[in-house]
């Protein structure tokens, strides 16, 4: 039993996504906010939640994707799923770092307003607004009479086409909602906005399940002396920027050649094997991925910015250390959507599942060539967020299942 559990631990650890990066290469706000964290599973609620706060604080900056050069701007709307005891409430750190802003712009939106309530704010606030809401209940509660409206104009505003409302007196059309949202809740709850995998919003919000409970005395740890002014001070530095975006001209950001080519090759040839293991209708999470890696790509090159040091150039070039983080924090929520997808249709029951990474462990020996060394084993395990150490236990399991022949020393051949 001991091994098993242990064995389950560690699986789930292939899943979290702080503690498979390296955080000095995260902008120095989202280090300073993490440093509050106490578990794992904190880091990443808080490291997402805190990416999506500060996207809704980015005005005049967009990026170009896909064929017809699209504009999409830095909002992400994000769902925290597990249950009452896992440490969601980490995440409402997020909701002060944007109140500065709001003050001085109204931005948020409540989560408890009917949905004419919600698109009549949205248009009084020129189509930008945040939503955060840590009770789901109140979502559902609130939300159950008009779920399909909040779902098509969630759906609409993550890729920024027009919300309309015909009953709407004071306004009938917003033409480019730019919509940041951080919900947290049960699996229930959840599954209320997002009925079905099918639904085109499931792959459009970002969803963490959390499979873990939080430790009994892990909740009377003593909060750091300084955690207020950690906070208050990131929160000043995201107004900061806000300020010098606002009155900026508009600025576009671009991944390089070299990480656009990546970033293609990479789900293309990533995720076939989870996409036959789940069917065509995970399909459209694994190509929406890259839009969400580069918007997260946006917002880290975006945080490095001060008001101080605004270059010239209208052009923001990310740097290869962040797409990197961006790419590893993309490969994670993939695995995680892969959970939730399950949830929805029916294949999992349990509300905070056991993340069982054999998805991974597949993907991981499906990138690899015919023929590789060991370098190349680590350094496309650690591209996936997987630590050599593990990488090594994989590749000694395939070599006992046959599927991998050990040639010489540090040198390794696939088995058709």
């Amino acid at each position: 039993m001991i091994s098993t559990v242990n064995s389950v631990s560690e699986e789930q650890a292939n899943l979290h996504i702080v503690e498979n990066m390296d955080v000095n290469n995260l902008p120095q706000l989202l280090k300073n906010v993490l440093s509050l964290a106490q578990t794992p599973a904190e880091q990443d609620m808080l490291l997402l939640s805190s990416l999506v706060a500060c996207g809704s604080v980015m005005p005049n900056l967009y990026c170009r994707y896909g064929i017809a050069a699209k504009r999409y701007y830095p909002n992400l709307q994000l769902f925290i799923v597990g249950s009452a005891a896992c440490g969601k409430g980490i995440a409402n750190l997020a909701l002060e770092l944007v109140k500065p802003v709001h003050e001085a712009t109204p931005l948020i939106i409540p989560g408890d307003a009917t949905y004419p309530a919600f698109y009549q704010t949205l248009a009084k606030q020129n189509g930008r607004g945040y939503i955060h809401e840590s009770e789901g209940s109140v979502i559902t509660e609130i939300w159950r009479s008009s779920t399909a409206s909040y779902n098509t104009a969630l759906r609409k505003a993550a890729e920024h086409e027009p919300i309309s409302r015909s009953r709407c007196k004071e306004a009938s059309v917003i033409e480019k909602p730019q919509v940041s949202m951080v919900l947290t809740g049960t699996f229930g709850q959840y599954r209320a906005l997002v009925p079905s995998a099918e639904n085109g919003y499931f792959s459009r919000l970002l969803t963490m399940i959390v499979g873990e409970h939080q430790a009994f005395n892990s909740r009377y740890v003593e909060p750091s002396e300084n955690s207020g002014e950690i906070i208050t001070a990131a929160a000043e530095q995201l107004y900061n920027l806000y300020v010098a975006l606002w009155g900026a001209k508009p600025r576009e950001f671009m991944l390089t050649v070299e990480q656009r080519e990546r970033l293609g090759k990479h789900l293309e040839t990533a995720y076939p094997t989870l996409i036959r293991m789940l069917g065509e209708d995970f399909h459209s999470v694994v190509l929406r991925m890259a839009v969400h890696i580069e918007r997260i790509a946006m917002i880290l090159t975006a945080l490095r910015l001060t008001s101080s040091v605004m270059p010239d150039d209208i052009r923001l070039t990310c740097s290869d250390t962040d797409y990197a983080t961006a790419e590893l924090i993309g490969n994670k929520l993939i695995l995680h959507m892969a959970q939730a997808f399950q949830l929805i249709q029916g294949t999992q029951k349990v509300e905070t599942p056991t993340v069982k990474p054999l998805d991974q462990k597949q993907i991981l020996l499906s990138l690899l060539p015919d023929e590789f060394e060991s370098k190349t084993l680590v350094a496309e395990a650690q591209s996936q967020g997987i630590s050599p150490r593990t990488s090594a236990r994989w590749n000694e399991e395939w070599i006992a299942h046959g599927l991998v022949q050990k040639i010489r020393y540090g040198v390794y051949k696939k088995i058709a």
